[in-house]
């Protein structure tokens, strides 16, 4: 049976260069671009699409080409956007980066400012809409004011990305709400000032998160859920891009919650599900649901 699960947060155009030699400075470089939808936010709902959950995704978009994008390519996935808020005077948001020869991202720049514009004003109206999903999903990205008063109002399970350590602590209010969290141990650190991840897991949970999701990169992930405390190694994949991997983590963590799965059980679906997307060139695995299938 499908669910419905509403996801707030960003969405970006994902512009990228890649040198096809050693970078010279200050000059023009021969090389490859590339351009491709993301944001955490964003790609958690497209996750939750291929899954086949339906999906609400309330975000800010402009009225630039790169909104119209945005709007055609989420539309096309499924996602009701009934409730996002369309500005068309306002740029979307974008994410411009460049890498060397070998792939290493030299320099980026991150232009999030219409995502500001997700505030609880503005998200008022879907209040109703939000509380009758199954489910919602947050990203840090939101300002610490927008999470805290989702937290609030909030009357079924929540769900947390915290996006990067910059933007990690802006969830500290809604621990004690959450059913779910899925730091990485950056992450985990920058929330608890924990630097040990066994340590930073506990405080999370005295904190009052139902459920947290630890990952450690490649050596795996870290579970909690109580007293249960677990551990669980990292699937072996050929790594093609990480990008997106921690986001369909989440999703599948979700769509797995949302069955009443074990905490065990969740936690190896998102393993499986970030190890997947890290195989792909995209950071959405299309055949996702197909990955999924011994899962269900």
């Amino acid at each position: 049976m499908k669910r419905t699960v509403t996801v707030i947060g960003g969405a970006n155009v994902d512009i990228g260069g890649r040198s096809a030699a050693a970078l010279a400075l200050r000059d023009s470089n021969p090389g490859f671009v590339s351009q491709r939808y993301g944001g955490v936010g964003r790609n958690i709902a497209h996750d939750l699409c291929l899954l086949g959950e339906r999906v609400r995704f309330i975000t800010a978009l402009g009225g630039d080409l790169y909104g119209a994008g945005l709007r055609e390519h989420c539309r096309a996935l499924g996602m009701d956007l009934a409730h996002a808020l369309i500005l068309p005077d306002e740029r979307s948001s974008s994410y411009l980066y460049v890498t060397d020869e070998n792939g290493d991202m030299l320099v980026g720049i991150s232009d999030m400012e219409i995502t500001r514009r997700l505030s609880p004003a503005a998200l008022a109206g879907a209040l109703d809409a939000i509380n009758a999903s199954d489910a919602v999903v947050v990203d840090a990205n939101l300002e610490e004011e927008t999470l805290a008063w989702l937290a609030e109002r909030c009357a079924v399970p929540l769900y947390a990305d915290p996006v990067s350590t910059a933007k990690a602590p802006r969830l500290r209010p809604l621990l004690g709400k959450l059913r779910a969290l899925k730091p990485n141990a950056l992450e985990a650190a920058a929330l608890t000032g924990e630097a040990e991840p066994e340590a930073a897991l506990d405080a999370l949970v005295r904190c009052g998160a139902e459920r947290v999701f630890l990952s450690l990169g490649s050596r795996g992930m870290l579970a909690a859920e109580g007293e249960t405390r677990l551990a669980f190694p990292c699937e072996p994949m050929p790594i093609v891009n990480t990008t997106g991997a921690g986001d369909a983590a989440l999703a599948a963590l979700v769509w797995m919650d949302l069955r009443g799965r074990s905490l065990a059980d969740c936690a190896r679906a998102a393993l499986h599900a970030g190890a997947v997307t890290s195989a792909c060139e995209e950071a959405n695995q299309p055949d996702l649901a197909k990955q999924m299938e011994s899962f269900v």
